[in-house]
C-alpha cells in the first residue's frame, strides 16, 4: 500500500531530503560503481513518490532535487568532460494505459487532431550509455553519460570495439555526435565469466565473475587500461545522436538509417510505427522475442518520428518531452524459501533476506532473495518451506512476489523487536515501515559509519582520521564509541611505528583531536547521528536550549510524556497519536522542529547505552553553551529565503550567516519575507517573490550583504 503523501511542509521538506539523500547513493551505486543494492522497481517507486511530493508541494521543490537529475558523478580514475548537449534520461512507463496517456500529452501540448501520431519503437538495450563525438568525420572522444553534464572520458577504450567506426563517410556532417549502448552479449558473457574462473584457478586465487552482462559492460568500458578493454568482447548499438553541426534528415527513422549507412550497427527490432496501437503491438513482439535475443533488454524505448515536433516538445527536467520507456514486467520462477536471515545495515534497518533453493531466473542462478521489510513479510505471509515465485525486478535484485498455496502448514515467521547484532531494541517510527536497531554506536554493524559521521566535516571535523584510519583503529580495539577518540594518545606509542604512521603524522592526529575538546555544541549534537537531527534542526534545537544536557533534559520529558499522555473517552488510535504529537511540537517549542524530533530525542535517550555513549563522551568534551553571535545589518530582523543552487556557499553556512546578521531564515517565500536570495534554478519562489514584490538578490548579493554588516 502506498504511503498517504505528507500533510505539512515541514514533513515534505523532510521526506524530500531523504529522497533526495537516497536516490542520489542509489543512482551512485548503479551508474557510477556498477553494483546496485536495490531493484529497478524499487528505485522508480522511490522516483515516483518524489515526483508525487513535488507536485503537491511545488515551493519545496529542491536544487538537488532527483527530478533534475541524470544518472552519477563520473568516476575519479577517468577524466571528466563535459558534454556539448546533456544525456538526458527517459521517463518510464508500466502500462499500456501510460503509454496511450504519453501520446495524448503529445497531442495536448502540439494541439493535434486526432490523426496518428508517427513513433519509433526500438528495444532498450541494458547496457552503458555513450556518446562517440566525430569531428571532421574522425572519432576525436568518446564520453559515458555519468551525470548527463559531465561524462567520463572513455575514448581510447572505445577505439578497440570493432563495432563503432573511427571515421565517417565524407557524406557526414563536419560535427556529430553518436548515442548508444555499450553492451555485451549473453553468449560472450557467459564466456568472460569462464575464462577469467579459468584464469583465477590457474593462478591460484578466488575468480572475479561479473554479476550480469551490464555489469560486465560497465566494468570492462571504464577500466585504466585499454588493453584490457580490447580482451573484452564489447559491441555497440546506436539508437540517437546529440550535437551536430547538421542533422541528416527531418525525422527520427530517417536520420537513423543514415546511422546504419555510416557503419553503425541499429537494432534489428527498431520500426516506425503508425499510431500507438501500432507501438504497442512491436512491444508484444519484443517482449515475445526477449529470451531469444543476443543482449539483455528491459523494455521498448518510444520516440516521436518527426524531429520538428521533437523540437517544439523540448525536455522538462532531466528527461525529453518526446519519448519514454515501456518497461517489461520482471522474469520469474518457483523455488522453495528455505530460511529467513535478518541483515542489520549500516544505518541500523533490519532487512529480512530469504534463502532459496537455488533457481535459475533469466539466465542467472539464484539463491537469495530481498523481502524488504516486516510489512512485506505479513502481506506475502511468506514461511520457511512455502513455494514462492521469484523474479529478478528490472533484472538486477531478485524479490519474491508470490507465496503458493500450500500442502502443508509452516509455522508463521517472527520478526524480531531485538536487533540481532547488538540486542538493542528494533523499532519502526509511526508511518515507516522499516524497522530500524536504535543501538546506534554501540552497534557493530552501524559502528564504522557513525564513528565516519561523527568525524566528519560537518560534525567535529578531525582532520587525518578518515575511514581507513578508523577502520585500522577498530580493528586494533582502540576505538569502539566516539568518546574513544578522545583517548587515542594512550596508543601514542603503539601507534608510531605502524605502517604509514611517523612520529609527525601521529602527533598531527593526536593535537587534531585535541583541538576538538571544546567543540561546538550543534555539530556534536549533529554528529550523533540521531534520526531527523541534521546540523540546521541541531542549531534551532540549541539556539533554544543552549546545551547539550539540557537537550538531554528536554528527551527524558517527552519519553514521560509518550508514557502518561492520556486517551480521550472513545478517541481513535490515529487521533491519540496526533494529539500526542501536538502536545510533543509544543513542548518542544522550537519552529519548524516537529514532533518527529522529539520522538527521534526520545528513542535515543530510552536505550541505557546510548545514555552511557553520551555520558561518555561529555566526560571527554566540554561544548560551550551555544549563542548565535550577531551583528547589525540591514537584514537584522527580517525574513530571508534562499532558494536554487548557491555556487560558494552551502545551504547550511548561508543560514548561519543570515542568523549571525539578526535574520530569521525561513523554507517559503510568503507576504512576511523581507529578501529571497536567488541562485539558478530558482523556479516557483522566484516568480512567487517577483509576483508579491519582494527584493530579489543573487548569491554576489547576499555575499555584499553579509560584507557591509557591523562587526
Amino acid at each position: 500500500m502506498t504511503a498517504p503523501l505528507p500533510t505539512t511542509d515541514t514533513d515534505a521538506a523532510a521526506e524530500l531530503k531523504r529522497l533526495a539523500d537516497a536516490i542520489a547513493r542509489h543512482n551512485r551505486l548503479y551508474h557510477t560503481d556498477d553494483a546496485p543494492e536495490i531493484s529497478d522497481a524499487d528505485y522508480d517507486a522511490l522516483v515516483r513518490r518524489n515526483a508525487a511530493i513535488e507536485r503537491a508541494f511545488p515551493a519545496l521543490v529542491r536544487s538537488d532535487s532527483p527530478s533534475l537529475q541524470v544518472g552519477a558523478a563520473p568516476a575519479a580514475h577517468l577524466a571528466k568532460v563535459a558534454h556539448a548537449r546533456p544525456m538526458m534520461s527517459l521517463e518510464n512507463a508500466f502500462s499500456d494505459e501510460e503509454v496511450v496517456e504519453f501520446v495524448a500529452r503529445v497531442r495536448r501540448f502540439l494541439k493535434l487532431s486526432d490523426d496518428d501520431v508517427a513513433l519509433t519503437a526500438e528495444p532498450k538495450i541494458d547496457g552503458l550509455s555513450c556518446s562517440l563525438r566525430y569531428e571532421d568525420r574522425r572519432l576525436v572522444r568518446a564520453l559515458t553519460r555519468g551525470d548527463g553534464a559531465v561524462g567520463e572520458d572513455v575514448t581510447a577504450n572505445v577505439r578497440t570495439i570493432a563495432d563503432i567506426p573511427t571515421e565517417l563517410p565524407d557524406a557526414a556532417p563536419d560535427v556529430f555526435e553518436v548515442r548508444g549502448e555499450v553492451y555485451m552479449a549473453k553468449r560472450d558473457f557467459a564466456a568472460l565469466n569462464a575464462r577469467l574462473a579459468e584464469e583465477a584457478a590457474a593462478a591460484g586465487r578466488e575468480p572475479r565473475r561479473f554479476a550480469n552482462p551490464r555489469n560486465a559492460a560497465a566494468g570492462s568500458l571504464r577500466q585504466k587500461d585499454a588493453a584490457v578493454t580490447a580482451s573484452r568482447p564489447l559491441r555497440f548499438l546506436a539508437h540517437g545522436w546529440g550535437e551536430a553541426s547538421a542533422v541528416p534528415g527531418e525525422t527520427q527513422t530517417a536520420v537513423v538509417e543514415r546511422l546504419r549507412d555510416w557503419g553503425f550497427p541499429i537494432a534489428d527490432a527498431f520500426t516506425r510505427c503508425d499510431g500507438v496501437d501500432a507501438a504497442l503491438a512491436v512491444y508484444r513482439a519484443i517482449e515475445a522475442q526477449r529470451a531469444d535475443l543476443p543482449f539483455d533488454i528491459d523494455g521498448v524505448v518510444y520516440k516521436l518520428d518527426r524531429l520538428d515536433w521533437q523540437a517544439r516538445l523540448g525536455s522538462v527536467g532531466r528527461a525529453p518531452r518526446w519519448a519514454i520507456a515501456h518497461k517489461f514486467p520482471a522474469e520469474r520462477a518457483e523455488t522453495t524459501l528455505e530460511a529467513i536471515d535478518i541483515q542489520v545495515g549500516r544505518t541500523g534497518k533490519l532487512t529480512p533476506v530469504a534463502r532459496l533453493r537455488p533457481v535459475t531466473v533469466g539466465g542467472v542462478v539464484v539463491t537469495n532473495a530481498t523481502l524488504h521489510n516486516r510489512d512485506e513479510i505479513a502481506r506475502l505471509d511468506a514461511r520457511v518451506g512455502d513455494r514462492v515465485v521469484l523474479q529478478r525486478a528490472g533484472d538486477v535484485i531478485p524479490q519474491i512476489v508470490e507465496v503458493l498455496p500450500r500442502e502443508t502448514e509452516h509455522a508463521p515467521f517472527a520478526f524480531p523487536d531485538h536487533c540481532p547484532i547488538c540486542g538493542s531494541e528494533a523499532v519502526a517510527e509511526e508511518g515507516e515501515v522499516d524497522v530500524r536497531c536504535t543501538g546506534g554506536l554501540i552497534c557493530p554493524a552501524q559502528r564504522l559509519e557513525r564513528l565516519k559521521h561523527i568525524v566528519s566535516r560537518g560534525a567535529l571535523d578531525i582532520e587525518g582520521l578518515g575511514e581507513k584510519t578508523l577502520v585500522e583503529f577498530l580493528d586494533l580495539g582502540w576505538i569502539a564509541e566516539p568518546a574513544d577518540i578522545f583517548r587515542l594518545a594512550a596508543h601514542r606509542d603503539d601507534l608510531v611505528g605502524r605502517e604509514g604512521w611517523q612520529a609527525k603524522s601521529v602527533d598531527a592526529l593526536l593535537s587534531a583531536i585535541e583541538a576538538k575538546r571544546a567543540p561546538d555544541a550543534a555539530r556534536l549534537l549533529f554528529g550523533l547521528g540521531i534520526r531527523h537531527i541534521g546540523i540546521v534542526t541541531a542549531r534551532d534545537l540549541l539556539k533554544r536550549y543552549v546545551t547539550l544536557p539540557a537537550l538531554a533534559t528536554l528527551a527524558d520529558e517527552v519519553i514521560a510524556l509518550r508514557d502518561t499522555f492520556p486517551a480521550a473517552i472513545g478517541e481513535s488510535e490515529a487521533k491519540h497519536r496526533t494529539r500526542l504529537d501536538k502536545a510533543i511540537a509544543d513542548l518542544i517549542g522550537v519552529e519548524n522542529v516537529g514532533a518527529a524530533v522529539g520522538h527521534a530525542l526520545a528513542d535515543f535517550f530510552h536505550e541505557p547505552h546510548n545514555r552511557a555513549v553520551w555520558d561518555d563522551l561529555l566526560g571527554e568534551v566540554s561544548p560551550p553553551p551555544f549563542h548565535v553571535e550577531t551583528r547589525a545589518s540591514e537584514v537584522s530582523g527580517k525574513t530571508v529565503v534562499f532558494t536554487g543552487t548557491l555556487e560558494t556557499l552551502s545551504r547550511d553556512e548561508a543560514k548561519a550567516q543570515a542568523e549571525s546578521l539578526g535574520a530569521h531564515v525561513s523554507g517559503s517565500v510568503s507576504k512576511k519575507t523581507d529578501l529571497l536570495v536567488a541562485g539558478p534554478g530558482a523556479g516557483s519562489k522566484a516568480k512567487k517573490a517577483a509576483d508579491l514584490g519582494i527584493r530579489v538578490v543573487d548569491e554576489a548579493g547576499w555575499i555584499a550583504i553579509v560584507a557591509a554588516a557591523v562587526e
